[in-house]
């Protein structure tokens, strides 16, 4: 799998990723993340201007999408920490709206390889009610940390993971 910066012309095809992402959670329960629009078509497009957004390529179409930022400035909801803390301080690379199209294996691999091949140490959330999530990350190396609050207040579990 190819990861590849994304561009607006990827933006159907990652709404489409993002959907079935969204449906994946959907039958296995999680209710409440993603919800109410959430990630529009502005946030990804902005993702995209931002030179965040990528796109996993596997037989020539996308099969997944992240948001990553890494070390250019703390990630606000990560200041405060409850019921823990974080493994360490140092600079660190955030995914966000990490989604694939259901049809693909390996996305969260290629983008947590990719991820780490750009920094060291990473940082990712995800909600609560998100086991499938939960269990890659563990399964990846990743340490839980405790809780984080999103901008609408709403709880997310925190994780960590320092390689080298």
């Amino acid at each position: 799998m190819e990861i590849q910066i994304a561009t607006a012309e990827d933006l159907v095809p990652i709404m489409k990723a993002i959907d079935a992402a969204r449906q994946i959670m959907r039958k296995n329960g999680n209710t409440t993340q993603w919800i109410n629009g959430y990630p529009s078509k502005e946030l990804i497009l902005n993702d995209i201007i931002s030179g965040c957004g990528f796109v996993c390529i596997e037989n020539n179409k996308v099969a997944g999408y992240f948001c990553f930022t890494k070390g250019n400035a703390p990630e606000p909801t990560y200041t405060v920490i409850e019921n823990g803390m974080w493994l360490n301080d140092k600079p660190y690379g955030v995914v966000h709206r990490l989604a694939s199209d259901g049809t693909t294996k390996g996305v969260a691999n290629a983008c947590f390889d990719y991820c780490f091949s750009q920094i060291n140490n990473m940082r990712v959330d995800t909600n609560h009610n998100n086991l499938p999530m939960q269990n890659f990350l563990k399964k990846y190396g990743f340490s839980y940390c405790g809780i984080i609050y999103v901008d609408d207040r709403s709880p997310r579990d925190a994780f960590q993971m320092e390689v080298g």
